[in-house]
């Protein structure tokens, strides 16, 4: 189904100059930018998750927080997650199971990222037979749980929020930052 109306029109507005500005994404892991269906479902997630904007509404809908700010010095950051499990092991563009905000100076949140984790099958770190996809993007991984009690899973992070100068599917955006942890 292609989207159409004025959301749809929006949507795409904003949705290409950020495809543009993400950077290039590596060669292997590119999908065909003239893809209609990987458009299609970028558009998706992306006009899903505009309501989580609001903060608010993402709670509203079962997302809760999930650890502090998350960065890597010399890489960026991914920001504050919020998860909603009933969405992992889902790739379906409208269900991420986690939302990725920035904390503003004046401590406002804004949404920023979106992400979809998949449990790893058989649980070895090293096999990745099972590594998903979606928007002709591999997921990352397997990786180890990086709290007790995660499984090792398979993450796929998207910038449909925040441009990404290291592109539109890279783990770290150097231009999302944690506030300094003094």
């Amino acid at each position: 189904m292609k989207p159409k109306g004025p959301l749809a029109a929006a949507a795409l507005a904003v949705l290409v100059p950020l495809t543009l500005l993400a950077g290039p994404v590596s060669p292997a892991a590119a999908a065909p930018e003239d893809d209609p269906l990987v458009r299609a479902d970028l558009l998706t997630a992306y006009g899903t998750t505009l309501k989580y904007h609001r903060l608010e509404k993402a709670l509203e809908d079962g997302y809760v927080p999930f650890r502090d700010c998350v960065a890597l010095a010399g890489e960026g950051a991914m920001g504050y997650h919020y998860v909603n499990p009933a969405y992992n092991n889902l790739t379906d563009p409208t269900k991420p199971a986690a939302l990725m905000y920035e904390k503003g100076a004046d401590g406002s949140m804004t949404l920023v990222g979106v992400e979809w984790f998949v449990e790893d099958a058989d649980q070895d770190l090293a096999t990745d037979d099972d590594r998903p996809s979606m928007f002709g993007q591999p997921f990352i991984g397997p990786s180890p749980g990086v709290v007790e009690g995660m499984k090792v899973h398979y993450d796929l992070h998207v910038w449909l929020h925040k441009p990404n100068p290291k592109g539109l599917f890279h783990e770290w955006n150097p231009d999302v930052t944690c506030p300094s942890q003094s």
